[in-house]
């Protein structure tokens, strides 16, 4: 008898899921954001590097970011 059951092929792993649900917390945070990924990451309280490798390494459909405002010199 063994005491944890077989996992099944269609059900996620542990990993994946925390995996996914990341995926999900962080493409919704950066839709809120308009794509700004400086404030994305002020809102989920990480550092920005951090947030820009886990868009990589979790393969986040991210919004492109906001063009740049440049300053005007008067």
């Amino acid at each position: 008898m063994a005491i944890f059951p077989e996992p099944h092929a269609d059900e996620p792993s542990y990993h994946d899921a925390v995996s996914e649900f990341k995926r999900r917390l962080i493409e919704s945070t950066l839709r809120e954001s308009e794509g700004n990924r400086t404030r994305a990451a002020q809102l989920l309280r990480l550092q920005r590097t951090y947030l820009l490798r886990l868009i990589r390494d979790l393969r986040v459909a991210a919004p492109p970011p906001p063009p740049r405002r440049r300053r005007v010199e008067a």
